[in-house]
């Protein structure tokens, strides 16, 4: 087996849905200033926006998911857009 291939910063870390407040501890590289604490352990912490735990195609539940206001700016695109269609 080569040695050295593999990257230095490989630990286990929490992935955190934002959504649903579900915790996964998975063996990643990701950067992370946060910590939490699993089982009395601090492992990393890293927020996610979504997970199988809140996906929609996963828990049969039809949501839109609006965190940095995407929605709302494309309405208020299309709005105008429209508004200089009718002029």
């Amino acid at each position: 087996m080569k040695s050295d291939i593999h990257p230095k910063n490989y630990r286990t870390v929490v992935f955190q849905d934002t959504g649903s407040g579900l915790q996964f501890l998975i063996g990643s590289t990701v950067e992370t200033d946060k910590t939490t604490k699993v089982d009395g352990k601090e492992y990393p912490l890293y927020a996610i926006e979504i997970s199988s735990a809140s996906h929609p195609f996963y828990t049969g539940k039809s949501s839109t998911i609006d965190r940095a206001g995407r929605v709302d700016r494309f309405k208020k695109r299309t709005a105008a857009r429209s508004a200089k269609t009718k002029r």
